[in-house]
């Protein structure tokens, strides 16, 4: 499946990619993701299903035991308590397709990162357009060296 998102450019098209077996629990983990976060964007990033809502929340992939999970590590250190028995990293979960997926754990990771996403995109000050700065020795316009002025 290390081949699943290769040349895909929605998450349907990711999902009808792997195996049979599979499709139904990344359909499931999809829905769930939306129902935690709707109107999240929906794209495919580093080859895999990615939800962004002012930026990244999730991405999620398929492999050949296991389900990787990567809500940032954000999302995994405020979770730590709940993801015991889990194979984690510093942004990853992986969760075993011979264990149902904890849906609940990745309903509350999702809001939990939208809701982080949210507070970070409302903290920003307003995009101001920065002045633009002019070198010495420089034209304005083109940033480049200006013919030396002759002295009289």
């Amino acid at each position: 499946m290390r081949d699943a998102g290769k040349g895909v450019t929605t998450i349907d098209g990711y999902i009808a990619g792997c195996p049979a077996a599979v499709q139904p629990t990344l359909r499931k983990l999809r829905d769930v993701i939306r129902a935690a976060a709707p109107g999240a964007g929906e794209r495919i990033a580093y080859r895999m299903p990615t939800f962004t809502c002012d930026g990244v929340l999730v991405h999620f992939a398929a492999f050949g035991g296991h389900v990787g999970f990567y809500p940032t590590p954000s999302g995994i250190e405020h979770f730590r308590d709940r993801l015991a028995g889990y194979v984690v990293g510093k942004g990853s979960i992986q969760f075993p397709l011979d264990r149902p997926i904890p849906y609940a754990l990745v309903r509350d990771i999702v809001r939990f990162r939208v809701a982080e996403n949210r507070a970070r995109a409302g903290s920003k000050p307003p995009a101001r357009r920065a002045a633009k700065t002019v070198r010495k020795g420089t034209t304005p316009r083109s940033g480049k060296r200006a013919a030396p002025r002759r002295r009289s």
